[in-house]
């Protein structure tokens, strides 16, 4: 489609004279395009100068589509000195995307992204051009002719508006200059850098020198590391040592937008890729909020642009309200949330925005408000630079000139006009200045005891407070955490609690920014405090899971077991290769979904039973996507497992899917070697040494302390023969142990053995040699026998367990219910795992009477919720005092009781009458219940 069948809209000539004269020149074209011409020319000396010196070009320009017309403007030799023909280019790009703006023939987006295209492509032509001339003379170390067009290894990284693609009208370019010393050796490093730095001095002079033929782009090199003092271009090496050492938040902030651009651009992206942790910081980083505040406040005092909004001389680009005030909101939020999620990684600001808006993380509104608002303030700041070609982004002083803006955006009514930009500018501002600079805390801190005020200043001692920067934020949020914690029902508990807190952060600067964005966050943790300390004292030395309850589905339903496994399996495979790295996402991973499952428990948005099924469903997602990445990285080694491969069997608890908040996870491993001897690999090994080390290696994968903490620990020794046995069996080995070898003890807990990860396939037979044993013929007396003396031992190794209120140990609490139900699905032949249908179990073989069963299965409900509740409240034993008045209330609320008092007799009552029960049903055998 031509120029003229795409125009939207006309500009209104401020210059009648200049206009007419454009339009005599172009009289024979079509009446549209002359008053195309016309406006432009009218409006815009510049473009008016361009249009009648390139009058041959611009016709049969105008003749095509306006694409087609600019490819053939940017379309150079590829030998000889580029700089006649870049500015030729340079004249032409001008007109024609001129032109194409204010006709509408163009959007913004296109307008700038065709911009950004002359600019890469003339930095990329000058660029090799002037590596190719040190090639040909011999003073690049090493390289050849075939070099040049990787520019021996340079490459230049487009940054701010270039990269981004948003090139304005009359734009400089920023570029940071590198290049990849590991093309060179040793002996020639000093000779290539010296090399380079002539080319990129002469490249930076080909683009930027005005000549009689104007200039290409100004070039601003000077956004690389210290420029004081470093050469034009530097090697990456040093630049990523500069970065991962003495990096600014603003330099992470230039980098959202870096962009490989001209030379060796392959080089440059995996430069780029090697500096994503320096941009992108894995936790939710809140600190950037007052670095870019800061720095915001720094701009406005050297540019002194601070105060009331006047039109006239207004900055559209660094004044109040205007452009750079929405690029660094949308930048700030994606340095706080783009290390945890990558969809957020735009370079663009509008596609940020959108972003961020659909992350949930900006309200859609203000989103949509300030896109809108960005794309207007472009094109007012392109057609103030579109008039003469100038590096300004005021508006003008003069009213005449004023009128040429409106007139260049195709309006004529003047006042309209400045009355809605003045609103534009005042909304923005309101907008984004609320999230860099909200309203000061108003909370007072309370009058504090003599033994509170000893706890409040040791604070400062605390390594969280031991930084300026972080003393200094919390000095802030100080009153009003205070006022929080002594509005709790038992302040001083809060206080201690949110004391234990403090003392396990290991720095402060990031959580106390986390407070300082999010002030609801505050009140989580003195609900914590106040009410569980176990949970507070975790959260102290794991603060990072914080950052989890930002996210849109903290308080979303529970995903289930398998969408949790593939969640993991997704971010461990996008580090492949990286098995530290691995291991401490799976770590952060696991806390943040263990502490949300705490929340949740706390704020009685689910049951103890419930979160039992929860804690089971996280530890089986961990084994089931952890399990291949220590099986690849152990096969890298010793190569892939010997036969059919391994199986991880859970036990106890998690086999019938029980745990709770601390719960160690009791595994045993079967593999199948299949008939094969040995693995084939760098390093083979015995299938039997194979597997017995994998599972070393995977028990060291869950339990090992890294920077991120441990997994969960883990107890093997339900395995065949215990200790004793090896820490890996195979098929065979545990189907004959388990049929002619195993205690009754070891059938029992093959009651609630559960395939978990790995081979699934082999896990279905070793479910198929459970089941045959568990239905084998057995002596119903000798059973029971070898249970009652398993009872007594239990008693006579932890006596009278941990007081009135300890849910496992004792009798009729729920470890002697666990091993009676368990009893009853071994005499009843029956598979099931889980203690209420192992009791119905009992019942069906008439081993068990139904008011025995009812009395089990109601002391194992109210135990279970009272130890669920206890994990969330301390580590010891449980103790009603200690654990406060927030403590109480949560433990009854979880029992549904209405005091201390009536839950210390219901228990003693239900565990009296479980007692009762399971010591009735095991003087009795099968059958001997009437009917």
């Amino acid at each position: 489609m031509s120029f003229a069948a795409r125009m939207t809209r006309c500009p209104i000539p401020f210059d009648r004279d200049h206009g007419a004269e454009a339009a005599a020149r172009f009289g024979d074209l079509a009446p549209e395009l002359v008053e195309l011409l016309a406006g432009a020319a009218g409006c815009s000396p510049f473009l008016k100068g361009v249009m009648l010196r390139e009058a041959a070009w611009l016709r049969a320009a105008l003749a095509q589509e306006p694409e087609t017309a600019f490819d053939a403007a940017i379309a150079l030799p590829e030998t000889g000195d580029p700089g006649s023909g870049l500015r030729v280019a340079k004249r032409r790009v001008a007109l024609i995307a001129g032109l194409a703006d204010l006709a509408g023939v163009w959007s913004l987006e296109e307008v700038t992204g065709a911009l950004t295209r002359f600019a890469d492509a003339a930095t990329d032509r000058a660029l090799k051009y002037h590596v190719g001339l040190e090639i040909t003379r011999g003073k690049l170390p090493g390289m050849g002719v075939d070099d040049i067009a990787t520019a021996g290894g340079a490459v230049a990284l487009a940054m701010g508006k270039m990269g981004a693609g948003e090139l304005n009208y009359s734009s400089d370019i920023d570029l940071i200059m590198l290049f990849d010393e590991t093309r060179y050796g040793r002996d020639d490093f000093h000779d290539a850098r010296a090399s380079f730095i002539r080319a990129t001095r002469r490249m930076s002079e080909t683009l930027s020198k005005m000549t009689a033929e104007g200039y290409v782009f100004r070039t601003d090199l000077r956004l690389r590391p210290d420029p004081a003092v470093t050469p034009v271009i530097m090697a990456m090496a040093a630049a990523e040592a500069y970065y991962e050492s003495l990096g600014r938040t603003w330099e992470r902030a230039a980098y959202i937008k870096a962009r490989a651009c001209a030379g060796d651009i392959a080089a440059g992206e995996a430069y780029l890729e090697r500096l994503t942790p320096f941009v992108w910081r894995k936790h939710l980083d809140f600190a950037a909020i007052q670095d870019a505040h800061d720095m915001r406040l720094r701009i406005r005092e050297h540019k002194g642009l601070g105060g009331e909004i006047t039109l006239e001389g207004h900055d559209m680009k660094l004044g109040r309200g205007g452009i750079r005030e929405i690029e660094f909101f949308t930048q700030t939020r994606q340095l706080i949330s783009g290390g945890r999620d990558p969809s957020l990684r735009l370079r663009g600001t509008v596609p940020g925005l959108t972003a961020l808006a659909g992350a949930g993380w900006v309200p859609m509104d203000v989103a949509e408000t300030l896109v809108a608002h960005y794309r207007r303030h472009r094109e007012i700041e392109h057609r103030v630079q579109m008039v003469r070609d100038a590096q300004t982004h005021k508006l003008p002083a003069s009213p005449e000139e004023f009128a040429r803006i409106v007139n260049m955006m195709g309006e004529s009514d003047v006042a309209a006009w400045r009355a809605r930009l003045v609103a534009a500018l005042e909304e923005v501002h309101a907008l984004t200045e609320g999230f860099f600079a909200p309203g000061g805390r108003k909370a007072a801190a309370p009058e504090l005891e003599d033994e509170d005020r000893e706890i409040v200043e040791r604070w400062r001692r605390y390594p969280a407070c031991r930084s300026a920067r972080a003393a200094g934020i919390f000095e802030r949020l100080k009153p009003e955490i205070l006022a929080r914690l002594h509005k709790a029902a038992r302040p001083r508990e809060a206080l201690v609690q949110f004391d234990a807190f403090l003392r396990g952060l290991p720095a402060g600067v990031q959580v106390f920014s986390l407070f300082d964005a999010n002030p609801a966050l505050v009140d989580l943790i003195v609900d914590i405090a106040a009410t569980a300390p176990a949970l507070a004292v975790y959260l102290g030395r794991n603060s990072q899971v914080l950052d989890a309850v930002l996210g849109g589905d903290f308080f979303a339903e529970w995903p289930g077991c398998v969408w949790l496994a593939d969640d993991l399996s997704i971010r461990l495979d996008d580090l492949a290769g990286d098995y530290e790295a691995q291991l401490d996402t799976a770590r952060r991973w696991m806390k943040e979904w263990h502490f949300r499952i705490g929340v949740h428990h706390l704020r009685g948005l689910l049951k103890g039973r419930e979160s039992g099924a929860q804690y089971s469903d996280l530890a089986e997602a961990v084994l089931r996507a952890l399990w291949p990445v220590v099986v690849d990285h152990f096969a890298a080694k010793h190569g892939a497992p010997p036969g059919r491969g391994a199986v991880l069997i859970a036990m106890g608890s998690l086999g019938a899917r029980t745990i709770s908040s601390r719960s160690d996870l009791d595994l045993i491993l079967i593999y199948d070697p299949g008939g094969v001897e040995a693995s084939e690999g760098r390093r083979p090994l015995a299938a039997r040494a194979y597997y017995a080390r994998l599972t070393q290696a995977f028990v060291t994968a869950l339990t090992a302390p890294t920077a991120e903490g441990r997994l969960y620990e883990v107890d093997m020794r339900l395995r065949p023969s215990g200790r004793q046995g090896p820490v890996a069996t195979s098929l065979e080995s545990f189907s004959a142990y388990q049929r002619d070898e195993a205690w009754t003890w070891e059938h029992l807990a093959l009651t609630r053995a559960r395939p978990v990860a790995g081979n699934m396939a082999l896990g279905a037979d070793v479910e198929a040699v459970r089941r045959e044993v568990l239905q084998r013929p057995r002596d119903p007396a000798a059973t029971i026998a070898d249970v009652v003396e398993m009872r007594a031992r239990i008693a006579e190794a932890k006596g009278g367990g941990g007081g009135p209120l300890d849910a496992k140990i004792g009798p009729g609490r729920l470890q002697d219910i666990e091993l009676i139900a368990q009893c009853a699905a071994l005499l009843a032949k029956d598979g099931s795992r889980d203690v209420d249908a192992q009791i119905d179990s009992g019942v069906a073989i008439r081993w068990l009477t139904e008011a025995e069963a009812g009395a089990m299965r109601a002391a194992y409900d109210l135990l279970w919720r009272l130890q669920a509740a206890a994990k969330l409240l301390s580590d010891a034993a449980l103790d009603l005092e200690a654990i406060g008045k927030g403590g109480r209330d949560f433990l009854l609320r979880e029992t549904g009781m209405e005091s201390t008092t009536a839950l210390l007799a219901e228990v003693e009552r239900r565990t009296g009458q479980a007692k009762t029960a399971i010591e009735t049903a095991l003087t009795r055998q099968p059958g001997e219940v009437a009917g």
